[in-house]
């Protein structure tokens, strides 16, 4: 049961590269992250990435009208069909070159991909379950160069593609009479964006250089009309050139592909430069340019990079290389606000059905924005590591995580949601390593800048900073279990310098170490820290008795990590050579060694000369972790796998691939000898002009373009592991970000004691007779989840005490770890709340007794309860201010309404007044 991990979430990645999309309902984005995408629940704050993944870094993807179904296309035009409902890959089809962009019609039935300079149109997956889930319709050809987007009409009769040939080419998704192909042109630089105008065959075309153009049509939507098929077209043509000039010798702009096997394969669609021939009595559309608006002031060029526009309320976004945005209304371009988001370029941007929202996409710093034009107020802003992600602890609930890059950055994480909530950037190097202090308050993080400070999460403020007396760079970090003493050792001094977090002061430098210390561990029982180095020793220094050397620790290589067991009484410690040996702090004495080195299995990278398995002699664990029951250990290093070793048998028992993304360096074992030429491999030849930034193939002579930028492949690695406190998930900082692995329950069956008479028929015919305990011991030894669940239900709310009481205490640890993990998503909060404060109150002190086997499941208890607090407080705070606002807005009505009725009798009154009056004057005069 504790290997059966399975992926769960990704964090510290938000966006990388492709397009996004929204929900149906508008309430999420969907963002492209590496090879996965990951669903952003905008109103409920939360983050899931699913569990589909492509072979390389997804390029486009597209969304279904009904929001049931994606299609994730990546670098080399390998795509998946993906189920959004049951998040299971449906199908796997290969467009056998790169896709530029993949657009739903809005009825669902068709769609579009544009590949090269060509667009195809597939039928879409529908609920009949077909053998090929993608069968293409029609193949249209216009463009000169590569297609860039696509937009279809309202009612999916006809879409529009853009070109890198600063054309726009509309085409009919039927065999229209009047309608084949237009080609519009009026643009000097790319098409970025080709919209229809709502219910309307009117378009706007959007392209690089910062131009705008507004197209009017002479038809309607309604006006297209359906003319004869194409070969009775094709004959009528033929009779009357006969009847004519009695030849025939013209071939048609429509034909059909016949396959090697005779069988149609789709239409096609040629575009030409000259105009489709008019069918007789059907009159052809005709476009004219409306107007011509540019985004750039004179004298400026921004670079116009994407666009997106909502046709219902007729705005236009437009996002620019420097980082702003602007915000048009359309037709008569009038500007409705622009600001600056980001000092990168904008790589793609989205607006969501109802048009309140955009989402930005900066693919250079790794944002995520979404932007609600109407409050001008940020809906979502995220951003991950922009470098490599160096470090990461939980905190001792496990409810957050900090993690520390090269960007300089610390960063702390909701686990639950799956969201960064506070960035610190006090540091001006790259963080190397963080840990959270045993209050679960306090971050403190190392720095190659030479300092090492401490964060406080009240207040989110940095409160302590603590630095060497000569500049040191600070290599690894550990802060004891009273969360007093904070040391660091450095790389270029080999000392290990201890502070005191109340004051801030350098209490001592331990000196002893003869080379760099790449790690420092204190023991979670004792003041007793370890320290592994350079020089092929582990110390361990004593801190109640003058911070002397308690013991020394001879390896056979460099060592390289160093990790205590929860409970202080072994010490494991990773070394170059690939071992992991495991040591008796109190003895000093080795209990075994697991030799890993051909447990990591290395990729080959590009570059390198030698082979996979010659390179994976050399390579050895950089990180160590304990599991929260200490029996086994996580082993991570240059690797894309991640090794789990049982500790009593020496033995390997799982291996985690972290990544199939082949996009990343060293992943694959075997070079691909078809891009291997006499000058080297093809694959480090950097084609084309990147994604628009990068030094752009250009005249000699011609100085434009950013040459510092680089082109790498980022190299697949394992930087940390981390084993959440409550045992049930442990956390990797890898290359492709915060990669989260939960215990999957679902799919293990692990009986405990199991007879033939325990049968679920058995265990429901306890249930009858009402013997409750009877019924969850049997269910306790089937282990069946579903099982427990439904008899712990059926369980009265006033026998809970009773069946509490009876309980054997082997099995009191299997319930409270089954309410602990089920209490986290159930909604019978009061009822499983119930249960934990019976068990705890009863069994209490056997608990304590052996409580480190107990704790991971009271931390797991811990985190559920705080979690279910904070959602209901946020719900009882959100229904108290309504109610307030219900009562203050009732009572001003209130007072509107007194305030009417006493005029209203003022106003009577006078009426009175006035009556009288004229009665008087009517009695004077009659008496007169």
């Amino acid at each position: 049961m504790k290997f059966a991990y399975k992926f769960s979430n990704l964090l510290g990645a938000f966006y990388r590269h492709g397009n996004l999309c929204f929900s149906k309902d508008g309430n999420s984005a969907i963002s492209p992250v590496g090879n996965r995408i990951s669903v952003f629940d905008l109103k409920n704050n939360k983050s899931e990435t699913l569990p589909a993944s492509t072979t390389k870094n997804i390029s486009c993807l597209g969304i279904s009208p009904d929001g049931n179904l994606a299609i994730l296309i990546d670098e080399d035009g390998a795509a998946i069909l993906v189920s959004l409902v049951t998040r299971a890959v449906l199908h796997h089809h290969h467009f056998h070159s790169p896709v530029h962009s993949v657009s739903f019609s809005p009825d669902g039935r068709k769609f579009v991909i544009t590949k090269e300079n060509v667009a195809l149109m597939y039928h879409a997956p529908g609920r009949n379950r077909e053998f090929n889930a993608f069968a293409l319709d029609k193949s249209y050809y216009g463009p000169f160069d590569e297609t860039t987007c696509i937009d279809w009409t309202d009612d999916s009769k006809c879409f529009a593609v853009g070109s890198k040939d600063m054309t726009t080419w509309i085409f009919g998704a039927e065999r229209w009479a009047n309608l084949i192909y237009y080609s519009l042109g009026g643009h000097k630089d790319i098409i970025v964006g080709c919209f229809f105008e709502n219910d309307s065959l009117d378009m706007y075309t959007v392209s690089q250089e910062g131009t705008l153009c507004v197209w009017e049509s002479d038809t309607e939507l309604e006006g297209l009309r359906k003319g004869p098929k194409y070969s009775e077209r094709k004959k009528m043509e033929e009779e009357k050139k006969k009847r004519e000039e009695g030849e025939s010798n013209e071939d048609d702009d429509v034909e059909d592909i016949v396959g090697e096997d005779g069988e149609t394969r789709g239409d096609v669609i040629k575009g030409s430069a000259d105009t489709p021939k008019q069918v007789e009595g059907i009159k052809n559309v005709r476009y004219s340019q409306r107007s011509k608006h540019y985004f750039n002031k004179a004298g400026d060029f921004n670079k116009l990079t994407a666009a997106a526009f909502h046709k219902k309320t007729h705005i236009l976004v437009t996002g620019f290389a420097s980082g702003a945005f602007h915000l048009h209304e359309l037709p008569e371009f009038d500007l409705i606000h622009s600001l600056s988001i980001s000092d990168q370029r904008i790589s793609t941007i989205a607006m969501n059905p109802t048009g309140d929202w955009i989402g930005f996409g900066c693919s250079g710093l790794g944002q995520l924005l979404v932007w609600e034009w109407q409050s001008e107020s940020y809906v979502f802003k995220q951003q991950g590591h922009f470098n490599n992600m160096n470090s990461l602890a939980y905190s001792p609930d496990g409810q957050y995580l900090v993690t520390g890059g090269d960007d300089g950055k610390v960063k702390v994480w909701n686990t639950n949601s799956g969201l960064c909530f506070v960035t610190f950037t006090e540091h001006s190097s790259g963080v190397t390593n963080v840990a959270f202090t045993s209050s679960g308050f306090v971050v403190v993080s190392a720095s190659l800048d030479g300092t090492v400070r401490a964060f406080d999460l009240h207040r989110y403020r940095n409160f302590r900073t603590m630095t060497s007396p000569r500049p040191a760079q600070f290599s690894s970090l550990a802060v004891d279990s009273s969360g007093e003493l904070v040391c660091a050792g450095s790389q270029d001094s080999f000392e290990i310098f201890l502070w005191s977090m109340q004051t801030g002061r350098l209490l001592e430098v331990l000196s002893g170490h003869e080379g760099p210390v790449s790690n420092l561990c204190f023991s979670p029982v004792q003041s007793v820290l370890a320290s592994v180095s350079w020089d092929k020793t582990v110390r361990l220094w004593d801190m109640l008795d003058s911070w002397q050397t308690k013991e020394t620790l001879r390896l056979t290589s460099d060592g390289l990590a160093v990790t205590y067991r929860p409970d202080g009484q072994e010490l494991a410690v990773a070394s170059l050579d690939g071992e992991i040996t495991f040591w008796t702090p109190q003895t000093g004495g080795q209990t075994g060694s697991i030799a890993g080195r051909h447990d990591l299995q290395m990729g080959r990278k590009e570059t390198e000369k030698i082979t996979a398995k010659q390179s994976a002699k050399g390579k050895s664990f950089t990180s160590l972790c304990y599991s929260a029951d200490g029996e086994s250990i996580l082993a991570g290093g240059q690797s894309k796998f991640v090794c789990i070793y049982n500790i009593k048998e020496h033995v390997l028992m799982k291996k985690f691939e972290i990544s199939c993304n082949l996009s990343l360096d060293a992943m694959e074992e075997f070079l691909d000898r078809r891009k291997m030429t006499e000058f080297g491999s093809l694959s480090l030849v950097d084609e084309g002009t990147g994604d628009g930034d990068g030094v752009e193939l250009s005249l000699p002579g011609v100085k434009r373009g950013d040459m510092s930028s680089r082109r790498f492949i980022p190299e697949i690695r394992v930087s940390s592991l981390c084993f959440s406190p409550t045992g049930r998930s442990w956390a990797a900082a890898s290359t492709e970000g915060l990669l989260i692995y939960s215990l999957d329950a679902s799919l293990v069956f692990d009986p405990y004691d199991l007879d033939m008479d325990v049968t679920p028929a058995s265990i429901r015919q306890q249930m009858k007779k009402k013997e409750w305990a009877s019924a969850i011991l049997l269910s306790f030894r089937l282990n069946e989840m579903p099982l427990i669940r439904e008899v712990l239900e059926a369980v009265p709310y006033d026998q809970i005490t009773v069946v509490c009481s009876s309980l054997p205490d082997v099995y009191v640890d299997k319930l409270l770890n089954f309410v602990a993990s089920t209490l986290e998503k159930s909604n019978h909060l009061q009822f499983y709340l119930s249960w934990a404060q019976c068990l705890l109150t009863l069994h209490g002190q056997k608990l304590k007794n052996r409580s480190g086997a107990v704790l991971p499941t009271v931390q797991q208890l811990l985190k559920s309860i705080q979690r279910h607090s904070d959602d209901l407080s946020k719900l009882c705070d959100w229904n108290i201010y309504n109610i307030r606002y219900a009562a203050a807005l009732s009572k001003q009505r209130g007072m509107k309404r007194t305030a009417a009725e006493s005029l209203s009798d003022e106003e009577e009154e006078e009426e009175e007044e006035v009556e009288m009056d004229s009665g008087g004057d009517e009695e004077n005069i009659y008496n007169e």
